[in-house]
């Protein structure tokens, strides 16, 4: 076993909003190994990119609060430590790409000062030297003309281009733990498989470790050793990949694998449907008694919906919050 790099405990994360406060991560714990690629999975407002950002310190605090647990990386909790550590850590042992660069990418600054920007603040390397180390980490990413895009502004790259700045920018420190927060999302098919394999090019390169978030279980098939699933602000179900896609345990994890398309007829001959999970998620801004699953679940019965259930290892290295798999 991989030792661990990453290990979140007990996490719960709430916003106070309109309609009074709401929790969007709910005692949520889980761990990454060294050189491990962990697949967080589940539907928008689930929690994923919540417990992304509370790793780096970036939940807004004028609305955020996070009210327990503990982030460890390598074995120091990142809640506590003072805001000066925690701003030498982010962005050079810890990266982040995020789903859109548009929003992320500053559009008054060269896309060559942004990556070499780094490089100065973290490991004092001089403007010249920032420069060259930017350039050949955009040729390494596989963007042409390195020096002329140096010069180039976010909007005059292409969505495919500027995601590669973003994986440059993350990349450039060397840092031990890559955060992926839906990075293909807004790419088509053929960019987006160039850039999951740039991104798994580089993970074994730097040996280092990536917690990949995401909807596609597609994508998770294709990157991850182990899944997470969330629901809620909840884990529901963690697993080896090849578990969650073999038998999948709680009924969220089966219903988002019935959704995922696939080619073919039906047997009657009509075209295959897809398969939705009925209903929509629960208001987080009221208390839950029983499992938050409890009103989309095909398989609901009364403890359901009294009762939260708690996480139950099914076999192996598999675990479910579901009272299927008993007290």
């Amino acid at each position: 076993m991989p030792a661990t790099l990453l290990e979140i405990q007990d996490l719960s994360v709430s916003f106070q909003t309109p309609q009074g406060v709401k929790g969007a991560v709910d005692h949520v714990s889980f761990s990454l190994g060294e050189g491990e690629t962990l697949g967080l999975v589940g539907e928008s407002g689930c929690g994923k990119s919540v417990t992304a950002l509370s790793i780096l310190g970036l939940v807004d605090t004028s609305t955020g609060i996070v009210e327990s647990g503990r982030i460890l990386f390598h074995g120091e909790n990142l809640l506590n430590i003072r805001p000066e550590a925690l701003r030498r850590l982010r962005g050079n042992e810890i990266s982040m790409v995020f789903q859109e660069p548009m929003t992320s990418l500053n559009p008054i600054l060269p896309v060559g000062k942004q990556i070499a920007e780094p490089l100065m603040t973290h490991q004092g390397l001089s403007k010249t030297e920032a420069w060259a180390s930017a350039a050949a980490w955009l040729e390494r990413v596989n963007i042409p003309m390195a020096q002329k895009r140096m010069k180039e502004y976010p909007h005059q790259l292409s969505g495919g281009m500027r995601q590669r700045v973003m994986i440059a920018m993350a990349m450039i420190c060397r840092p031990g733990l890559l955060i992926a927060d839906e990075p293909t999302t807004a790419l088509d098919v053929s960019t987006q498989a160039q850039i999951l394999t740039l991104i798994e090019n580089l993970k074994t390169d730097l040996k280092m470790s990536v917690l990949f978030i995401t909807h596609d279980l597609g994508i998770v098939a294709q990157t991850a050793n182990r899944v997470v699933v969330m629901y809620a602000g909840q884990v529901v179900e963690t697993a080896p990949v090849t578990d969650i896609f073999d038998r999948p345990a709680h009924p969220y994890t089966k219903g988002l694998l019935k959704s995922i398309p696939r080619m073919g007829m039906s047997a009657n001959g009509s075209k295959k449907r897809l398969q939705e999970i009925r209903g929509s998620l629960p208001s987080l801004d009221k208390p839950i008694y029983g499992c938050r699953f409890a009103d989309r679940c095909p398989e609901v019965f009364e403890t359901c919906r009294v009762e939260r259930p708690r996480m139950i290892l099914v076999q192996g290295k598999q675990q479910a919050r579901c009272w299927l798999y008993g007290a």
